[in-house]
């Protein structure tokens, strides 16, 4: 896929090599005999050949996995798309022969939605990386293999304006944005998809025949349910993103500059932490108590509260610390005081003092430095924070992750489960943690329905994580994290079901033990904990685009019961 002079430039220096968007499509088409392809050509050769990689060539064992190392699959062949006549092509090809085609962009989907034993063919978007401004959709474009930092390098270097997308500089476009977006800039300027104005995706018809389709923002669009469900609906439920348009909704004129909005010029970074030998039951619920009390009283927007955003990283005890590290926009009228007043609002009560963040934690890097706040530009903030953290930049690693979403502060049976799960002595996983990140601001600003990303009344969100790499541990630690989990929310049948105290689960972590009656005891199924009141209106979109269930996997939307 390209953009109207796609022609002449397909051989220039694409933005990023290498692996990039996150849960992307899965395709299995068995049963249906379609042979015609349909694309929206833009200057494309549809009979350009696609690279494809073989069991027998040298680099089939680094494009058969992604970033977590438990899933390897072993398909037939691997075929690299560079436009989208070629996309179009390969999933007409294996629907037509009933092979069973998986999507690979960014490679980081926390399950086995793309690299499972069922795959024949990968449709791998590494090449399809491009971020540039379209005049005839009056919006950037970035294809769906672009990973996060060079979305943001381009986007800033060329024009000054940035998408709020999330942290990780490897993360794909494709599963990144389709599932919501969450980041570092959402409470001063919302979820990623809240400044999308298009998308395009190869579906496949009633009739066999997969087609290109641009959906966007505008209400009278016909395809514009088409646009809803990517904005939340997940990776993996409609077809194959191609490429997304970023134009904020406020936006005038024609100008590049004006169409989305600029990240501040510096922000103010802090990084403290504490250690677990000083860290009593009695002051590990005061900070993290005092965490969600101040989220929960700041979940609205339009305050200077919205320029600051947090990560509270709540660590086994085998890791040595437990790590805040806060983002403030620099530039914003008292920034100084906004971040001062937060910092002396979550440590109230402590009565220990903090230290420097010496040790890498989750998916924060070691920033000693920045134990008193200091200035940096937004920019290299960025790549400071994305690239510097050992365990994301490890490709030994093997992982498990579950989500909460809260919408008020942690009530004292939660963090009395967490205490006890994080000072086990029977766990010595440095890696294990729960990491509780900022919410609301300019994200609650947005009805829960005007997107597919209905958590808007959420003020923070939990991530569990936990690394291995010898095969071995795989047991134990996925022992641990369940019963973590699980266990927080027993009384509410081993999830957090949507009620006053928490708010469901986001799909761009999934979960499949969400979908396991062994561990969701509740009455509230996986699709409500990801998609809220929003899942039937996705299940409408997937029985006009996807009929036959093609794009599918593990927790993809269900076709509606006839």
């Amino acid at each position: 896929m390209r953009g109207n002079d796609e022609g002449a430039v397909r051989r220039r220096d694409v933005l990023a090599a290498g692996a990039v968007a996150g849960s992307a499509a899965l395709l299995g088409g068995a049963g249906l005999s379609g042979t015609a392809v349909a694309a929206d050509g833009g200057g494309e050769t549809a009979a350009e050949p696609v690279t494809v990689i073989t069991p027998s060539d040298k680099r089939y064992p680094d494009v058969v996995r992604g970033w977590n190392q438990r899933w390897v699959a072993s398909p037939e062949k691997v075929c690299l798309a560079e436009t989208t006549a070629q996309v179009t092509r390969v999933v007409q090809q294996a629907v037509s022969a009933g092979k069973r085609l998986t999507v690979r962009g960014g490679g980081h989907c926390w399950e086995d939605f793309v690299f499972n034993s069922e795959v024949r063919v990968i449709l791998d978007m590494t090449k399809m990386n491009r971020v540039y401004y379209d005049p005839k959709m009056n919006a950037i474009a970035v294809e769906a293999g672009a990973e996060l930092l060079n979305v943001y390098e381009r986007m800033y270097r060329t024009w000054g304006v940035v998408v709020p997308a999330g942290m990780c500089f490897q993360v794909g476009a494709g599963g990144h944005v389709s599932g919501g977006g969450w980041g570092l800039l959402c409470r001063p300027l919302g979820l990623v998809v809240d400044h999308l104005h298009g998308v395009e995706v190869v579906t496949v018809d009633a009739d066999g025949v997969a087609r290109a389709k641009v959906a966007t923002r505008d209400p009278k669009d016909p395809h514009h349910d088409l646009w809803w469900a990517h904005t939340g609906g997940g990776g993996g439920n409609f077809g194959v993103i191609t490429r997304f348009w970023f134009r904020s909704p406020t936006a005038k004129g024609s100008d590049p500059t004006a169409l989305l909005p600029q990240p501040p010029a510096e922000v103010l970074l802090s990084a403290i932490s504490w250690p677990w030998q000083q860290m009593t039951k009695e002051r590990f619920k005061r900070l993290v108590k005092n965490f969600g009390d101040w989220h929960a009283k700041h979940l609205g927007s339009g305050t200077p509260n919205d320029h600051l955003v947090s990560m509270l990283s709540l660590n086994h005890k085998s890791n040595g610390y437990i790590g805040l590290v806060t983002q403030a926009d620099a530039t914003a009228p008292g920034a100084e005081k906004v971040l001062d007043d937060f910092l002396t609002a979550v440590t109230a009560g402590l009565g220990i003092e903090h230290e420097p963040l010496s040790v890498h934690m989750g998916e924060l890097p070691a920033m000693p430095e920045f134990v008193k706040p200091r200035k940096m530009p937004w920019l290299q903030a960025a790549r400071y924070l994305g690239t510097t953290n050992p365990t994301l930049n490890d490709p030994s690693l093997n992982g498990d992750f579950k989500s909460a979403y809260y919408r008020t502060a942690m009530p004292d049976p939660h963090i009395d489960r967490f205490y006890q799960q994080l000072t086990r002595d029977d766990v010595g996983n440095s890696t294990a943690s729960v990491m509780l990140s900022s919410f609301g601001g300019q994200v609650n600003a947005v009805a829960p329905d005007a997107t597919a990303a209905p958590h808007r009344k959420a003020a923070y969100k939990a991530a569990w994580m936990i690394w291995w790499t010898d095969r071995a541990d795989e047991a134990k630690c996925l022992k641990w994290i369940r019963e973590f989990f699980h266990g927080v929310y027993a009384e509410t049948g081993g999830v957090p079901v949507p009620n006053e105290v928490t708010d469901g689960c986001y799909v761009n972590y999934p979960d499949v033990d969400l979908s396991d009656p062994v561990y969701n005891k509740s009455n509230v199924p996986w699709y409500t904990l990801y998609y809220k009141d929003g899942y039937p209106r996705l299940q409408r979109v997937k029985a006009k685009y996807d009929p036959h269930d093609v794009f599918r996997h593990k927790q993809s939307v269900q076709l509606p019961k006839s």
